[in-house]
């Protein structure tokens, strides 16, 4: 396993973050592919003597059984401290007012909610999952620099949003002295690359580390154009994040990793991941896995360094998409 830096600081995380979307009780929330705790166990474990010390959740993956899990297996399976816990907050956790969203009172019933699940007295990273339009940025900012310096987190982090929206709550937090971002987990893969316009300059000059979601753009790097699985059945937002206006250039990028994965005699997963590892902005790609095999291609990618060519041939077909997961 390699290990590097999380953007300007000085903490040290593996270049595999292990996704726990894929772990939770199914039913519970809108992910009804998800892996019971029986049969979410064993990824975490071979994550972790597979060397990944990153794992990345939410209170909102599964109605809270995500976090659950997550913190029952780390205390089976390794030391805390040797451990990179990372959750988010926003997601709707109760009906009503106050349910969702990045309020100070949301932020720090939510923080609270999470350290109970996950059974831990701090989190490494909390993240803002998404931006919040009806709450004043100044008022997310000092509660999650609140969070931080009542010990409940380490460090803070952000998801999604337009590159202004970022800059201008990074500008907030340096100039009232809050704790600042350390990362950006946002959408980037060979199917979506908008985050190259705007997004990925703006972390490479602010130095903040960049953890992509969904670099496998669902699975669809990895089979053949027309399959299908349980899961991309079943996911509404991954239908929603690809269509068909763009399908056949994705069929063409699709098409390409098969070729150069036919070529390399490697798994076609290995190769879509290789292309967002290259990327120097890239901290740490999140990866889920539903499959034992899949932790393995995760870390083979570590060892594949694309030509130019094969760069140039993965990119050649990709056209300007909608820009899609803001929400």
């Amino acid at each position: 396993m390699e290990y590097t830096r999380l953007g300007n600081t000085g903490l040290e995380v593996s270049r595999l973050c292990l996704g726990c979307m894929s772990y939770g009780e199914p039913y519970r929330g809108s992910h009804p592919w998800t892996l019971t705790e029986e049969h979410s166990r064993p990824f975490i474990r071979k994550a972790v003597e597979l060397g990944i010390n990153f794992f990345d959740t939410a209170n909102v993956y599964s109605d809270g059984t995500s976090e659950e899990i997550l913190g029952r297996a780390i205390r089976d399976y390794s030391a805390r401290d040797a451990v990179v816990i990372a959750t988010k907050v926003n997601g709707r956790m109760s009906p009503g007012p106050n349910g969702a969203g990045l309020s100070r009172k949301a932020i720090l019933s939510e923080i609270d909610a999470s350290l109970r699940r996950l059974g831990t007295d701090y989190v490494d990273l909390y993240q803002i999952h998404r931006f919040d339009h009806n709450t004043p940025i100044e008022e997310t900012l000092e509660a999650l620099h609140d969070v931080v310096k009542a010990g409940k987190a380490r460090y803070i982090g952000a998801s999604s949003m337009y590159a202004w929206q970022f800059s201008k709550m990074l500008a907030v937090s340096q100039a009232n002295g809050w704790t600042r971002f350390v990362s950006m987990q946002n959408h980037l893969n060979l199917l979506y690359r908008e985050e190259e316009r705007e997004m990925l300059p703006l972390c490479k000059a602010d130095h903040i580390g960049v953890i992509p979601w969904s670099p496998l753009a669902r699975g669809r790097l990895t089979r053949d154009w027309n399959a299908q699985s349980d899961r991309s059945d079943t996911d509404e937002i991954g239908k929603s994040l690809y269509t068909s206006m763009t399908a056949d250039a994705d069929r063409r990028v699709v098409e390409a990793v098969a070729k150069i994965a036919k070529e390399r005699g490697v798994p076609r997963a290995q190769i879509a991941l290789a292309w967002v590892l290259a990327k120097s902005e890239v901290t740490a790609p999140i990866v889920g896995a539903t499959k034992l095999h899949h932790l393995d291609d995760a870390v083979g990618a570590l060892t594949i360094g694309l030509t130019d060519a094969e760069i140039r041939d993965l990119e050649i077909s990709y056209i300007p998409h909608s820009v899609v997961g803001l929400s």
